[in-house]
């Protein structure tokens, strides 16, 4: 049953009244994906079989709610909620059978509101224009390639810093107990300016501050040292590298405000391609 949003001016509905999806038994895992190349939405390789695998292993969700790399907004952050999200072809150079992928899936529009509702650090704007990036679509399709699961995007406000983004992304907690996936489209390590393309069929070629950028990461994450995650920016000149610009990993951060106290991390797909970029991922809880 659909909420109803309007109200009487003394009343004040509780969070369970004002949310469309039930509570379930036990809170929704949250994804990291390490989403590489464009190319990986029509290849068939390690890091897609392991994302046709997630949805294999995974408890069908209510919705998708995907933060990507690829939506980035100034002064605001917007919430998908069109019905039915086009797909965008946002990159340039690629063969023609990538830009002719469509991915089908509806919109939420009941998501949106949802989230913008229970997110109250900020006003949470909705949107009918952006659509699906490739961030979002070429994980998605791989982990729901029927296209049969309601998905929205929620952007990135660039101008704001790490910890702004962790702890807006705190708010979404309430989307797990309501069976919602929710995603961080990124790259721990990425620094396309000096990617080696000579290397780029190479299996797990990493430059050594990409390595030790990567492997420091994991040890945070794996310690739940989250605030030394939030201050990347000490973490020393290697990790300086890594994140030339922090677009890719911010999407990491609002995967970490999600995890629990008691929840561990199964880190997968942890290898390295052309040199400076990672596709280390994530699956806590």
């Amino acid at each position: 049953m659909k909420a109803n949003f309007s109200q009487h001016p003394s009343t004040h509905p509780s969070i369970d009244e004002m949310l469309h999806f039930p509570i379930r038994d036990k809170r929704f895992p949250v994804l990291f994906i390490g989403h590489g190349s464009p190319m990986n939405a029509i290849e068939d390789n390690e890091f897609t079989a392991y994302w046709n695998r997630l949805g294999r292993i995974l408890d069908k969700p209510e919705a998708v709610l995907v933060v990507s790399a690829h939506w980035l907004t100034r002064g605001t952050t917007k919430v998908t909620a069109m019905t039915a999200p086009k797909t965008i072809h946002d990159f340039g150079g690629f063969p023609e059978a990538l830009y002719e992928v469509q991915y089908p899936a509806l919109g939420s529009p009941e998501l949106a509101i949802e989230t913008q509702k229970i997110i109250k650090g900020t006003a949470i704007e909705l949107d009918h224009d952006w659509g699906l990036d490739h961030g979002a679509w070429s994980v998605v399709k791989h982990i729901y390639p029927e296209a049969d699961i309601p998905i929205i995007q929620l952007s990135i406000d660039y101008g704001k810093p790490a910890a702004y983004h962790y702890k807006l992304a705190g708010e979404l907690m309430e989307l797990r107990r309501r069976g919602v996936l929710i995603i961080g489209s990124g790259n721990m390590v990425h620094n396309l300016r000096i990617m080696d393309w000579r290397h780029l069929n190479s299996d797990n070629y990493g430059f050594d501050w990409a390595k030790e950028s990567n492997e420091l990461f994991k040890a945070k994450i794996l310690s739940k040292s989250h605030n030394d995650l939030i201050n990347y920016q000490q973490l020393g000149a290697a990790v300086q590298l890594a994140i030339p610009t922090p677009d890719h990993y911010f999407p990491l951060i609002y995967v970490l405000a999600l995890q629990l106290a008691n929840e561990e991390v199964e880190i997968f797909n942890d290898k390295y391609v052309a040199g400076s970029l990672s596709m280390t991922s994530l699956k806590i809880g």
